[in-house]
């Protein structure tokens, strides 16, 4: 053979190269055009050494284009992203929208804490002023078929401001009490004291008597003013007023009652140009601006103290809740209450929005009202949304998009829905007095808010364990409350805090200590006593469950009364249901009984009813007795009132409403007569 080989090996280098030439056939190496020209790849350098030795062929390198060079890294990134959104839905499906919210509260705290360390304090009716200037002519109220802009309302309000410092003689400081009913008034008397620096104390209007006494005097106020329809809710207590030096105006031209000056009769005499900045200038955030009384149903009303700080977080409520100036804002609620004014107007304020005020809510006129003036939000508390569920059906001709506020039931809150449209209902939970809030910003059906890590680290509360037989909460051998497990109900408590203050009530300091615990769990630690029973989920949601005085006990467990108003609120024939704890005698605790009223076109059937409790109910949790009424009686705010039927009890002879007891033998709810209550009271019928 002829064949001659050259083999250069290079370790270092990982190089083999060879030139091999085949003298038997005379064939020669073709050259790189050669190859090119009949269209074969170049083979590599060694290739014929590598085809003699047997190895597979080494193709030369081709360069990579630059553009793929990028787009590789690009593609890797993209799928890392997707995989971690994936993974965020499924384990932290509310982050980013946690985080909006979370970014927009911050950034409106860091605007008053900025207020507060420039010494520099923006009241609500500092904005009032700055909305006035900005949309002067844009409506402020509408109220019956009258529209007041921000201009009639700001130059009304310093008229009234003249009156008050001229022919009132008030200056910075002075309490003044508002007993006045919703009028656009109400608004102007209230931001006329304030330009004069007047703390104001709004009066419940529908008190009377002693109780009305009480409320002035605890908020230490030196004037009244009245509404003209509220002038006889005087009788019986003006000789009382008299008496401590106090002086009455009614907001009218013209009065009956010699003693009570008027001030209508004054306004077009002042100047409507504002009386001095200066006036109602204040360097403090804390400092009381407002009186609002609580429902008083554990006691007399008390005074709750209402600062600016307090006022400026509320009036945020609807801009965290994704409100715009564009909104019109329905209102019915009374504006003696911190939702009417501190969340409606103070938040219609906050946007240079509208407001529908309404004099009183009205359940028949709500839909038409909405129609009328192209409402986008409405305002709600405890069982309004249940009453325009009965309304007759023109359901979804309206331009509402969302509904703020508090007290909606889960079930009622499904059957809105379904009547009346996606539109988006925003709870929120807190107190006239109270330091904390939450907010459901993600509009989830039967919660009351939502808390997350960062919420925590900002506002501190608790769920503690609390024992239903002591009425008071559980704690260990070392004398500390106990942190209830995730998804257990146990009593909120908010601690007090930089973040968090407790302002307290006006008048006796003991009031506001009552509304404290001390040493929950640490020596020296104070917390704000909401007195609601609660629990958090495992995504941080928060649930209502009852308030403590609500819940009662049987059979050795305790049972939420809110539950089980859910659970027969399902029930077609029941229109309104009310759940409360009766003693009975030879029983521990309290057996379950409920109020009904039954829907105008329907009877009332026990069978029904007994299937239903004892199919959705355990055993402890079945009401025990009937109550069938026409109307149901509540507070002012829309809340049920259960004091009175728990005193009335479930005794025929006394009870002038129609009875009925659970039966087991009969399958069904029977009419409580004298003899079945006789024997349930001498222990000869089981319960």
């Amino acid at each position: 053979m002829g064949d001659h080989f050259k083999l250069v090996l290079r370790h270092h280098g990982s190089e083999l190269s060879d030139t091999a030439q085949l003298e038997e056939t005379g064939s020669t190496q073709l050259s790189g055009p050669e190859l090119q020209g009949r269209g074969a790849v170049r083979p590599a350098p060694g290739a014929s050494a590598r085809a003699w030795l047997g190895w597979p062929p080494a193709l030369v390198p081709v360069p990579v284009p630059v553009p793929v060079l990028v787009l590789v890294p690009v593609l890797v990134l993209v799928l890392v992203l997707v995989l971690v959104l994936v993974l965020q839905r499924l384990r932290f499906p509310y982050l980013w929208r946690d985080a909006s919210f979370l970014l927009k509260v911050l950034r409106y705290g860091a605007r008053l804490e900025l207020y507060r360390l420039r010494g520099d304090v923006r009241t609500v009716v500092d904005r009032f002023v700055q909305q006035a200037r900005r949309v002067p002519d844009k409506p402020f109220v509408l109220y019956g078929d009258a529209a007041h802009t921000y201009r009639d309302v700001e130059l009304r309000s310093n008229r009234l401001a003249q009156v008050f410092l001229q022919r009132l003689r008030l200056r910075r400081g002075d309490c003044v009490a508002l007993l006045m009913s919703n009028e656009p008034d109400f608004l102007c008397a209230w931001f006329g004291l304030a330009k004069l620096g007047c703390p104001v104390a709004f009066l419940n209007t529908n008190i009377r008597a002693k109780s009305l006494l009480h409320c002035f005097r605890c908020c230490g106020a030196s004037t009244l003013i009245v509404g003209p329809d509220l002038l006889d809710s005087l009788q019986g207590i003006l000789p009382s007023l008299l008496e401590d030096s106090i002086q009455v105006w009614a907001m009218a031209e013209r009065t009956d009652l010699p003693q009570v000056s008027t001030l209508l009769d004054n306004i077009h005499a002042v100047s409507d140009r504002p009386v001095p900045e200066a006036l109602r200038k204040t360097t403090s955030i804390k400092a009381p601006t407002l009186y609002i009384f609580t429902s008083g149903t554990t006691g007399l009303p008390k005074a709750a103290v209402i600062t600016h700080l307090q006022s400026l977080k509320a009036a945020a409520g609807f801009w965290a809740f994704g409100a715009t100036e564009d909104d019109v804002i329905y209102t019915p609620l009374p504006l003696y209450h911190s939702a009417a004014s501190l969340i409606g107007i103070g938040g219609t304020i906050e946007l240079g929005a509208t407001c529908v005020l309404k004099k009183k809510f009205s359940a028949s006129h709500f839909w038409n009202d909405c129609r009328k003036h192209d409402v986008t939000i409405f305002q709600y508390i405890g069982e309004l949304c249940r009453y325009l569920c009965n309304q007759p059906k023109l359901d979804k001709v309206h331009q509402v998009r969302m509904g703020v506020g508090n007290g909606l039931r889960q079930d009622v809150w499904r059957e809105f829905l379904s009547r009346f449209g996606n539109i988006k209902m925003c709870e929120v939970y807190g107190s006239t007095e109270g330091n904390l809030c939450f907010m459901n910003h993600i509009g989830k059906i039967g919660v009351v808010g939502r808390s997350n890590f960062f919420y925590r680290l900002l506002f501190k509360y608790d769920l503690v364990k609390y024992d239903m037989v002591k009425d008071e909460p559980v704690r260990d051998q070392h004398g500390f409350c106990q942190r209830v497990k995730t998804g257990e109900t146990g009593l909120l408590l908010s601690k007090v805090s930089f973040f968090s203050p407790f302002f307290g009530y006006a008048g006796s300091k003991k009031l506001t200590e009552r509304k404290l615990m001390r040493n929950v769990l640490a020596k020296g630690d104070a917390y704000f006593n909401t007195g609601d029973l609660m629990a958090e989920d495992h995504d941080g949601f928060i649930c209502f469950r009852d308030r403590v005085g609500d819940t009662y006990r049987w059979k050795g467990e305790n049972v939420a009364t809110t539950e089980v108003m859910e659970t027969l609120g399902l029930v077609d024939f029941i229109q309104e249901v009310n759940v409360y704890g009766v003693e009975v005698p030879g029983h521990e605790g309290r057996a379950g009984m409920a109020a009904v009223i039954v829907r105008p076109d329907m009877a009332f059937d026990g069978k029904k009813l007994f299937e239903h409790a004892v199919g959705d109910l355990p055993a402890y949790a079945r009401p025990l007795f009937i109550r069938l009424q026409e109307i149901m009686e509540m507070t002012s705010t829309f809340k049920q009132q259960k004091f009175q039927l728990v005193q009335s009890g479930f005794n025929p002879s006394t009870v002038c409403d129609p009875l009925y007891v659970l039966d087991y033998q009969q399958e069904s709810y029977i009419p409580l007569t004298e003899g079945i209550y006789k024997s349930i009271a001498a222990g000869e019928r089981k319960l």
